[in-house]
């Protein structure tokens, strides 16, 4: 399979894991969105899950109903698929969700250091945030965490070197080229530049999460009034 754009592994006695070789991106993200729901709707039944994540897709399946090659056989086909069409994209199959954002020095801690860092004004850190439509590479760490990219590389900046013991639920945060919200109050090392009143998690909604992997995201500012409205 070296001629291949992608690979194929075990990941256990019924799963496999279907890798592109591409860098991770909002395309490749696009990419794997597409396949994952190729493979839902051809194994359907067969499936027990698929996990998304970055460049990769972890297929978990009903081993009654299904076996290693067939299922193999899918991964394979949906792979070539993709990468043989440069036109195909994901982005009438993800939806696009608009997140609010309260930011301001004392919902973000780290939004004035982080300025400065860069060489910019906070209302410059701000417009460069909202500017980005970004993509939901994985979803982790904890329920409903999404991580979206990619930042500008203006306002790329690495993780605190000294963790919070607490972040805020709602965090609008940091961290090289990524950015997320936190679902939950939690330890964390992002940096803090404003507070999301969405709930990213909850546990009695349908669904729990308002973000899956794939999903095309949008930050928009909002005033303090609204957020506290919100």
């Amino acid at each position: 399979m070296s001629n291949e754009k992608f690979s194929i592994s075990i990941a256990g006695e019924n799963a496999l894991i279907l890798h592109l070789t591409d860098s991770v991106s909002t395309l490749t993200a696009a990419k794997i969105q597409v396949i994952a729901t190729e493979l839902r709707e051809k194994l359907a039944s067969s499936l027990i899950d698929i996990i998304p994540s970055y460049a990769s897709i972890l297929v978990i399946y009903e081993p009654l109903r299904t076996d290693h090659f067939a299922v193999r056989k899918s991964l394979q086909k949906a792979a070539k698929n993709i990468i043989q069409s440069s036109t195909k994209t994901s982005d009438g199959l993800s939806k696009l969700v608009t997140l609010p954002v309260y930011y301001s020095t004392d919902a973000g801690p780290d939004l004035a250091t982080l300025a400065s860092k860069s060489g910019l004004s906070i209302n410059q850190v701000i417009d460069l945030h909202t500017a980005i439509e970004y993509r939901v590479y994985a979803i982790g760490f904890a329920p409903g965490f999404a991580y979206l990219g990619e930042v500008d590389q203006k306002i790329a900046t690495p993780r605190l070197a000294t963790p919070r013991q607490k972040v805020p639920r709602g965090a609008v945060a940091i961290a090289d080229r990524q950015t997320a919200v936190y679902p939950a109050e939690s330890p964390g090392g992002w940096n803090i530049i404003g507070l999301c009143p969405t709930l990213m998690f909850d546990p009695l909604s349908i669904p729990t999460m308002p973000l899956t992997t794939g999903d095309r995201v949008i930050f928009e500012s909002i005033r303090r009034d609204k957020f506290l409205d919100l």
